[in-house]
């Protein structure tokens, strides 16, 4: 039987529990699961779908293998090697399915977890986010798109080189994001109001939305013949449809992907496209608790604006959540 593999993270110990528990997916197991994959890819092409996403973000697993810089096996070490469960995986839906478009949607850069800073909380408020100390884990190897040296930075080498390995398996189009909504909130989905149970932005949400752009520009550049989706774009809500337009018709990208304001606000682009008046009440307005919801294991969903989530049981679990963690 081949043995669990067992996993050390510096950051995170205490975390999930004492660190000799936290046990991963040995080789064979990850393999059992490209197989599964197939299968499902299979299924969605039989059921009538033409597309779908190898996601390789916010911490779902395939984002996991690009940082696995210190596991060993098949899976872990050399670009190569975390690279190999997407070409695996697109081998493997290629063969059998071989009609069937793909595309990613890729972290392209990690950062480290955020935390409210403890000497500026109080029992009113919870105060801005820092990054966890990081000093005896230099150089870091623990992240995707990280300056290993000073990993409050991002580099984008590795993600090109992500990049190439997509153009090797014919996957043209890309969704980029960033982080993990879990770890770096404010970094994901810059928003006026943070998630009850996380920090303050430690930065004006607008410089968070143009790092956003950024990268995905400066991706673009690099590889012009991609088709790129941009996002981060939910926090400009009345602006929204204007700064999308000037990205895509200055070249930064090629598409502008919406995920919380479709959440508040699903014909938003209907509208826009048809030339109506945007139904500003229906605006997402970045109350976040479509982050708070999923960062306690509850489903996603605009809470405040959607009927179906405010008469729901899970909205009054969500207000007991949020209630907890002011007086915590």
């Amino acid at each position: 039987m081949e043995p669990r593999v067992l996993y050390h993270h510096p950051l995170l110990d205490g975390r999930f529990g004492p660190k000799e528990n936290i046990v991963v997916m040995s080789d064979g197991e990850i393999r059992e699961l490209i197989d599964d994959f197939v299968v499902a890819a299979k299924r969605a092409w039989n059921c009538g779908f033409q597309f779908v996403d190898l996601k390789h973000c916010h911490g779902y697993l395939g984002h996991e293998f690009l940082s696995a810089k210190t596991r060993e096996g098949d899976f872990g070490g050399s670009l190569h090697n975390r690279t190999r469960f997407i070409r695996e995986l697109a081998q493997g839906i290629r063969a059998e399915v071989p009609g069937m478009a793909l595309g990613v949607r890729l972290s392209a850069v990690d950062f480290l977890p955020y935390k409210a800073d403890p000497s500026m909380s109080d029992e009113e408020s919870l105060g801005p986010g820092i990054p966890v100390d990081y000093a005896n884990a230099l150089p870091y190897r623990y992240g995707f798109g990280v300056n290993e040296s000073n990993p409050l930075l991002y580099a984008l080498d590795e993600t090109a080189q992500f990049l190439k390995v997509l153009e090797s398996l014919d996957i043209s189009m890309v969704n980029v994001t960033v982080g993990s909504p879990y770890y770096t909130p404010h970094v994901t989905r810059p928003a006026l109001y943070p998630p009850s149970d996380g920090y303050q932005p430690p930065e004006d949400p607008l410089v968070g939305v143009m790092r956003h752009l950024e990268i995905v520009r400066d991706l673009k550049k690099m590889f012009p013949a991609m088709a790129f989706v941009g996002s981060g774009y939910t926090y400009l809500q009345e602006f929204l449809p204007y700064v999308a337009q000037a990205a895509v018709k200055q070249g930064w990208t090629d598409f502008v992907g919406l995920g919380r304001m479709v959440l508040a606000y699903p014909e938003l682009p209907a509208d826009v496209l048809a030339g109506r008046d945007m139904q500003r009440k229906r605006l997402c307005r970045t109350f976040s608790d479509c982050t708070t919801a999923p960062r306690n294991g509850l489903v996603s969903g605009c809470y405040p604006l959607d009927v179906h989530y405010k008469k729901s049981q899970q909205m009054a679990v969500l207000t007991q959540i949020k209630k907890a963690a002011k007086l915590s």
